[in-house]
């Protein structure tokens, strides 16, 4: 393997403060990395530089040289080379580093500056902070605060702009509060590739609108909502519905396919009220499906399973499990594990197949990848299946094996972990001559036909790991609690396997990491609270003989990620 190259350091001073970055770096991500705060609106480190907001303008100098000579020219007061200071202010987010480049933020020139713009751009800005469904969240409101003057100087009548409009199912828009920053534009033109926005009229009139005929309705519409530093841009699901500063914030994982984009789930009292994307330069940049988003709502489904039952009739945990166990005694017994279930419970299905001296089946789920975050593949973890031993080859759509062993009368009992037989291609006579214990998450027609039912949990109400397309192990934690009559997968699967004669495995993910670590070689040196947020590579070499689906690969890009700063002096 080539090592990858180290990028070319140069040098940059911020306010005093030298530092090596590489050659490029915007002038505002530089900045950050010594702490230094430069206020923008406009820039995004994911999108194109507009430089429509001018709020990070900044004083930018060159060492002096001698124009025949090159020689530097020296400052006798100091003793140092002169700095040539450009007499303007330039913007920060146009600029990017280069070798000797001298910036200052916090001059006289450079506070009038942010003082004006922030005074230019409250001029239309309705003053309704309180009511505002951006509140907590919004950059202009901050700002005002660091950078305004704190008073206003405008008398006239502020212009009054559209509000309420729909730009698309999932997005309204308060007009009166954009401030044209057009985020919105570039993200839907350059990374959803769906150019539908744009601004009409001129001056102060400006106004954000769709083009005639198109609306705001792709997959990726609220990030939108996101990046706009405003509250402009508002989800209208979940507009008005929860103060952000009351919600508690938890990372986790999208599990519609194996992309494994990052999350972060907002919650309050035990109630989910939203999903937006967690940075993670390496998966998903700060991007997320819209469809990802609304998962949290199969937490309180109608279909949801909440009562353990033993042929249908409603029953204790324990009382469960020990019937599950003569079931499974009778012998000629199928695992049909699930591409759903995490790591962990992937390795408890595999302790509870080997108990048996059986094989366990995955079932495929193959969609339409859009090359963006959603890939071919629909299950979040089949190469987490891989890692642990659960499966050896890849799972197919349909268990036509399962379906040939039931008729020939081979199998007596099925185990499903979370999988539905019937969407699965067993018929209802197939399902009526075995007897099927589920675990599960909601109800079908597995789950009715089941001997023996043990209701689980969703990804929103435990803790575990996933292994996405890149086999990058991320984990992910519990939100919310589970609604009484569920528990928790690895609880019902270890007293499983310790009821028919296996290990005593522990039942929550702390607790079953060392003997997982201990079985799984691919993550030998690893154990759950020290994999970082942003998730760790695995090794796919054993694997790399594998035909993943079609459109496997994730045909976005995401950026590279800002490099850390490497301090060369002490501040001047």
């Amino acid at each position: 393997m080539i090592a990858p190259l180290k990028p070319d350091l140069i040098t940059v001073n911020v306010d005093g403060k030298e530092i090596a970055v590489p050659k490029g770096t915007n002038v505002i991500e530089a900045a950050r990395l010594v702490g230094v705060d430069v206020p923008h609106y406009c820039y995004h480190p994911k999108l194109t530089v507009a430089g429509n907001c001018r709020m990070c303008l900044i004083e930018m100098g060159m060492p002096a040289v001698d124009p025949a000579t090159k020689a530097p020219i020296m400052d006798p007061a100091t003793g140092k080379q002169k700095i040539n200071w450009i007499p303007r202010p330039q913007i920060g987010c146009g600029t990017n580093a280069s070798p000797g480049l001298h910036i200052r933020t916090n001059t006289p020139m450079v506070k009038d500056c942010q003082q004006g713009v922030m005074e230019f751009l409250l001029i239309n800005h309705p003053l309704d902070c309180p009511i505002c469904d951006q509140a907590g969240e919004c950059k202009l409101q901050e700002q005002a605060t660091d950078y305004g003057r704190g008073y206003s100087r405008f008398v006239e009548q502020k212009n009054v702009k559209p509000k309420r409009t729909q730009l698309g199912p999932r997005v309204t828009l308060d007009d009166e509060r954009c401030i044209l920053c057009s985020r919105c534009v570039r993200f839907s033109k350059e990374i959803a590739k769906d150019d539908v926005l744009g601004f009409t009229d001129r001056g102060s009139y400006s106004t954000l609108t769709c083009y005639p005929g198109k609306t705001l309705s792709n997959n990726y519409s609220l990030n939108t909502v996101d990046i706009c530093p405003v509250g402009a841009l508002t989800s209208t699901d979940f507009r008005f519905k929860m103060r952000v500063w009351f919600l508690k914030q938890t990372n986790s994982i999208d599990t519609e396919s194996s992309v494994g984009a990052n999350t972060v789930l907002w919650s309050r009292e035990g109630t989910l009220y939203r999903i937006t994307p967690r940075r993670n330069d390496e998966v998903n940049d700060t991007w997320l499906s819209d469809s990802a988003r609304i998962l949290y709502k199969q937490v309180k489904a109608d279909t949801r399973l909440t009562a353990i039952t033993v042929n249908g009739t409603d029953s204790a945990l324990d009382i469960a499990i020990n019937a599950a166990v003569q079931l499974l005694k009778a012998g000629s017994v199928a695992i049909v594990g699930s591409g759903r279930s995490t790591v962990e419970e992937q390795f408890l299905t595999k302790k509870l197949a080997a108990a048996f001296g059986a094989s366990a089946q995955l079932v495929s789920r193959v969609g339409q990848g859009d090359k963006l975050l959603i890939s071919a593949d629909r299950n979040p973890n089949v190469r987490g299946a891989l890692v642990t031993g659960l499966i050896t080859t890849l799972p197919a759509a349909h268990l036509t094996g399962l379906a040939a062993d039931i008729d020939a009368g081979k199998i007596k009992t099925v185990v499903s972990v979370g999988e539905d037989l019937a969407a699965a291609g067993l018929s209802a006579a197939q399902l009526g001559k075995i007897s099927v214990i589920y675990l599960g998450t909601h109800a079908n027609p597995t789950s009715a036909a089941a001997k023996v039912v043990l209701p689980t949990l969703t990804v929103f109400e435990k803790s575990g790991t996933f292994v996405n397309q890149q086999f990058r192990i991320q984990k992910f934690t519990k939100a919310v609690p589970g609604p009484v009559g569920a528990t928790d997968d690895l609880v019902v699967l270890a007293k499983l396997v310790a009821a028919v004669g296996g290990a005593t495995l522990g039942g929550d993910v702390a607790a079953l990491w060392p003997a997982l670590s201990a079985d799984v070689p691919a993550v030998g040196t690893m154990l759950f609270k020290n994999i970082p947020d942003t998730g760790l590579l695995l090794d796919a070499t054993p694997f790399a003989a594998l035909s993943f689906v079609e459109g496997e690969t994730l045909h976005y890009k995401p950026s590279a990620p800002q490099p850390a700063a490497t301090p060369t002096s002490t501040p001047a």
